[in-house]
């Protein structure tokens, strides 16, 4: 043979080679990681998943399912009504793909396989929508809401056995709304709302609380500061004060000392000179009387009453009131003394001694005039039927312009007159008349005795006198003691 019947030879059975690989091409077929390659024939249905496998013409075919996720809407047209009988509308997404086993994707293909997607979709959705409605009508509005998980976990294990049964899985189930036409929902709300509003409202006034509970606790303690600080400043001006107050004290007393020395020195040179003249007028006294003794021994009777008498009104005016200037200055010293010992002290001690003192005072005069009183009831003992009747008579215009009295604040007098002999002013003073004559009975109701009995004994010792011409001396001294 040739060498050109060679090339010929080589070029056929390359062209048959050729032939053979695109035919061998044409008969292997591959399947993808999301699809599954159905195959059936003469070696009956098999399943290709994630590999190739040579299909052979005429006796062999085959089919590509998909087994990707497939996603789509849960929408029923019709109202769904809850285990309360409230119809409500629930739209949800349902996630579902062919499950992995051969068993599984051979009965979806058994199934699916001649179907287009929206077919397929459609079957699905019928048998998910029917579950819904029977998971619905267990439930209630609040549970649908509020535990969405719930109602999804329901949907599955619910349609797993069918879904099993087309050899699909339920990846899984979310309810994307739930409404109704009756705002039941929006009215379920209401309630949480009120709640949380009313949560929140209480929990800014509780923190309103503490922050006006701080405040008042930080105001309180700057005011007990302050309070504290005012405190130890007023204690310190007290304690300055105190000792300002102890050395004026200190020179009071000082001051106090030497005037109560200048005091006492001055009060003993007068109570000495005092003490002096009243001795000095007693001897000049005594001896006046001497020189009356003398002058009157012709008229001892009567020298012995005016020397009881003179002696009487020297006690009762020289020697008493001696005895009580006397005691007044000794008075007036001691309390001089306590005053300005009390003053170096302090006010109030000095208040009170300056009443002790005014006591002591008042005790003296009550004494001096209770001594007084003794000595004029000692002389109103000896007072005759005469001097009580002097007496009586010089009252009497004391006792009329008393009764008096009261028409004398009397502005304007008005009299209407009738005529008659008391009519006009002589009725004003025949009234006038008639109180002055009342006087004798009101002191005879008063004292007891009877005017006329006392008038007839002066007209009596008053005949007397004249007969034994003592009548007037008897008289005299009553009237001059008076």
């Amino acid at each position: 043979m040739t060498s050109t019947s060679y090339i010929v030879i080589g070029g056929v059975c390359l062209l048959v080679m050729i032939i053979l690989s695109g035919m061998l091409a044409r008969m292997f077929r591959k399947a993808g990681p999301n699809e599954a390659l159905i195959v059936f024939g003469f070696r009956g249905p098999r399943v290709i998943k994630g590999h190739g496998t040579i299909i052979f013409p005429m006796v062999e075919s085959c089919r590509e399912l998909s087994l990707e996720l497939m996603s789509f809407d849960v929408a029923p047209q019709q109202d769904l009504y809850t285990k309360q009988g409230v119809a409500v509308t629930v739209e949800a997404v349902a996630q579902i793909k062919v499950r992995s086993d051969q068993e599984s994707i051979l009965t979806a293909a058994e199934q699916f396989l001649t179907k287009t997607p929206p077919q397929r979709e459609g079957l699905i959705r019928l048998v998910m929508e029917g579950h819904l409605r029977g998971i619905i009508g267990q439930l209630t509005v609040e549970q649908i809401v509020k535990e969405p998980e719930m109602v999804a976990d329901r949907m599955r294990a619910t349609c797993a056995d069918d879904m099993s049964k087309m050899g699909l899985e339920v990846v899984s189930f979310t309810i994307k709304e739930v409404r109704d036409k009756n705002e039941y929902i929006t009215n379920m709300g209401r309630p949480d709302i009120v709640r949380i509003r009313r949560d929140a409202e209480i929990a800014t006034a509780e923190a309103e609380r503490d922050t006006a509970i701080q405040r008042a606790n930080a105001t309180r303690e700057a005011a007990v500061a302050k309070a504290a600080a005012d405190q130890t400043r007023v204690l310190a001006e007290t304690q300055s004060l105190a000792k300002q107050a102890e050395a004026q004290r200190d020179l009071d007393i000082q001051k106090a000392q030497f005037s109560e020395q200048s005091r006492r020195q001055q009060a003993q040179a007068d109570k000495s000179y005092e003490l002096q003249t009243n001795i000095t007028q007693q001897q000049v006294v005594a001896e006046q009387v001497k020189v009356q003794q003398v002058e009157k021994e012709q008229q001892i009777k009567v020298q012995e009453a005016e020397i009881l008498r003179h002696e009487k009104e020297l006690i009762a005016t020289v020697l008493k009131e001696a005895e009580v200037n006397r005691q007044r200055i000794e008075a007036l010293a001691a309390a001089e003394k306590a005053r300005l010992t009390m003053e170096a002290e302090g006010r109030a001690s000095a208040i009170r001694t300056q009443g002790e003192a005014e006591a002591a005072i008042i005790f003296q005069k009550g004494e001096a005039e209770a001594k007084a009183m003794n000595v004029k009831a000692e002389a109103y003992q000896e007072w005759s039927q005469a001097a009580v009747v002097d007496r009586l008579i010089g009252s009497m215009p004391d006792v009329v312009r008393a009764m008096a009295e009261p028409l004398a604040k009397v502005d304007r007098v008005t009299i209407v007159s009738t005529g008659g002999e008391t009519a006009g002013a002589s009725k004003l003073t025949g009234d006038m008349a008639k109180i002055a004559a009342q006087v004798p009975a009101l002191f005879e109701a008063l004292s007891g005795m009877d005017i006329r009995e006392l008038m007839s004994n002066i007209q009596s010792m008053r005949h007397r006198g004249d007969g034994s011409g003592n009548g007037s001396t008897a008289v005299a001294p009553i009237v001059e003691g008076k």
